[in-house]
């Protein structure tokens, strides 16, 4: 017994250290397997670390070579570092949270399922005017302005010769109305000049008008034409954070990385889906976790209200038993309980 435990002692003296190492970073490994690109990287520089430290105890040419194994991994990380950006937050796999996504907006589509664009139109014009109005203000405010409106110009040709001033005072209750005055008469002199009276259906010809950007190109593309886009609106923006489908917070880049999580036939009533839950359950500064019937798909649960009577107070909409944004909705909507805003005159 003494001679074997003797080995061992010698064993533990001399070459356990490496050994005990090998063994950490073979146990430690598996702790990374969600995130492949940081286990290598660790990996190579530690195998640089250990490569230096006898290279500069040697020789001046092994401390020239030192500097130059350590910034090749800092290059590149450096490189990779477009890849985290996209990667999921939530640390899952990108096929673990493309199945969470689709199974969240298939839920959606139970619980929303009269979803729609919540803004009055008849025709791609009336559509693109009123999207170009609704920024910062509510569809509500919009849909109670735009008849009166309407009414006034119903054409682009009528638009594009309007007084200013009489425009101005339409357009006074939906805020910064100076601003939308020029751009709903801006974009009906280019429709009328440039396009012969009709909105186009290409996104590189709409997004030229004024006042329109990538939001409201895909809300008329895929409301007026049928083409899919998605709505990064504000609603959208914070519920894929929270929902932890990308990190990103610029729409262009949200944009990209929620549409590789669906098929382009899904992206325009994914769009209404999110919105409408953005609207009536998860809201901003206090959302209704305990009557999300979604909460146990939801990385955030808990940032609100869990209390189920407290949540159902905070409900908005037809949810709370209000009325909705549209004073003509669909017929949809209106089967499944809700009910049509008050014109602007009323109340």
């Amino acid at each position: 017994m003494v001679k074997k435990a003797a080995p061992a002692r010698t064993a533990a003296d001399g070459k356990s250290t490496p050994a005990r190492k090998t063994a950490t970073a073979k146990k430690s490994a598996p702790l990374k397997t969600s995130a492949p690109a940081k286990t290598s990287a660790p990996a190579k520089k530690s195998a640089v670390a250990k490569a230096a430290a006898p290279a500069k105890a040697t020789s001046t040419a092994a401390k020239k070579a030192a500097p130059a194994k350590k910034t090749a991994p800092a290059k590149k990380a450096a490189k990779s570092a477009p890849a985290k950006t996209s990667a999921p937050p939530s640390g899952e796999s990108h096929t673990a949270l493309v199945r969470r996504a689709r199974r969240i907006n298939r839920e959606l589509a139970e619980i929303y399922p009269y979803a729609h664009p919540e803004l009055d139109f008849e025709n791609p014009f009336q559509l693109v005017v009123a999207t170009v109005l609704s920024a910062q203000t509510t569809d509500l405010r919009v849909n109670q302005t735009t008849p009166a409106l309407f009414a006034k110009y119903p054409t682009p040709e009528d638009l594009a010769v309007a007084n200013p001033e009489e425009v101005e005072e339409i357009l006074r209750p939906t805020g910064f109305f100076r601003a939308k005055t020029k751009s709903v008469i801006g974009l009906s002199k280019a429709l009328t000049e440039q396009f012969g009276g009709e909105v186009p259906g290409r996104l590189e010809d709409l997004v030229k008008l004024p006042g329109v950007g990538r939001k409201t190109a895909f809300v008329v593309l895929g409301n007026a034409f049928g083409r899919p886009g998605l709505t990064v609106d504000t609603h959208f923006q914070r519920l894929v954070r929270r929902w932890q489908w990308t990190g990103a917070t610029e729409p262009d880049k949200i944009e990209a990385a929620v549409a590789e999580l669906f098929p382009a036939s899904d992206w325009t009533m994914l769009s209404h889906h999110v919105i409408f839950h953005g609207r009536r359950i998860c809201h901003a500064r206090k959302p209704a976790c305990g009557a999300c019937p979604i909460a146990p798909l939801c990385p955030a649960y808990g940032e609100g209200e869990t209390d189920p009577e407290k949540a159902r107070k905070l409900l908005k909409y037809e949810k709370g038993g209000f009325p909705g944004q549209r004073l003509n909705p669909p017929q949809s909507y209106l089967d499944a309980g809700g009910k049509p805003a008050q014109p602007l005159a009323a109340g």
